[in-house]
């Protein structure tokens, strides 16, 4: 028995348009998309933008490498020119041996030179100066010694760092031969004999500042050579 109403075909396309007016309204209610500027000057003020950020970032990379670099060369270059110039108690180094052979001695002005020794804790080493003190005038040498012992039962490099109090003395204060810097390797219960010859140039008793120092202090400190170690620079650690 046949059921009054639409035809099926008319039902189905009645749903149809339906939905249909239902996407074009949704279609007509979204934001149109953006689309990429095709102006030249635009994309010429990007690339010069691009390019600037490229230099930019090169600079800072280089300078950081800079940086790097030179916090590795500061203490060698910082501790060469402690050398050159007695700079924070350091000795001065590097004298020829006729500026030796040509030195008066100042033979009123008596200096007490008083020696130290200090061994950093991840060194198991004895050391010590064979004399406490020596008794020296400017434009004259002077031969001291120290003693190291190595009193484990493996061998052992160590290396040494020095200064000179008070500090404005090390300039006047000259180093013909000593160990300092030096890697220094003993061998089990190994025993040597550490000698520093050195000098107080006679323009020590010419300086105003010199006129009330007549106590000079030389002080090594031995630290285990170890790959990556850094010396303290002379007379500031």
């Amino acid at each position: 028995m046949a059921v009054l109403g639409r035809p099926p075909w008319r039902r189905l396309g009645a749903c149809w348009g339906w939905w249909g007016g239902r996407a074009a309204a949704l279609q007509q209610r979204q934001p149109p998309w953006r689309l990429k500027s095709t102006n030249p000057f635009t994309r010429e003020q990007e690339q010069e933008w691009r390019r600037r950020n490229r230099t930019v970032l090169m600079y800072v990379a280089a300078a950081a490498v800079g940086m790097i670099g030179a916090s590795y060369a500061a203490v060698p270059l910082y501790r060469l020119y402690c050398q050159t110039t007695g700079l924070g108690g350091s000795t001065v180094a590097g004298h020829a041996s006729d500026q030796i052979e040509t030195m008066v001695p100042v033979k009123d002005r008596i200096i007490k030179v008083t020696f130290n020794a200090d061994v950093h804790a991840s060194l198991h080493w004895n050391f010590r100066p064979q004399q406490t003190e020596i008794y020296v005038v400017p434009g004259e040498t002077a031969l001291a010694f120290y003693k190291a012992k190595n009193p484990t039962d493996k061998p052992v490099i160590g290396i040494s760092t020095y200064n000179v109090v008070p500090f404005a003395a090390g300039q006047y204060f000259n180093k013909i031969q000593c160990f300092c810097f030096e890697e220094q390797r003993l061998n089990p219960q190994e025993e040597v004999d550490m000698p520093i010859f050195f000098f107080i140039d006679p323009e020590f008793a010419e300086d105003p500042k010199m006129a009330k120092v007549d106590v000079i202090t030389l002080s090594y400190t031995f630290f285990e050579a170890k790959g990556g170690h850094k010396l303290p620079v002379p007379g500031y650690n």
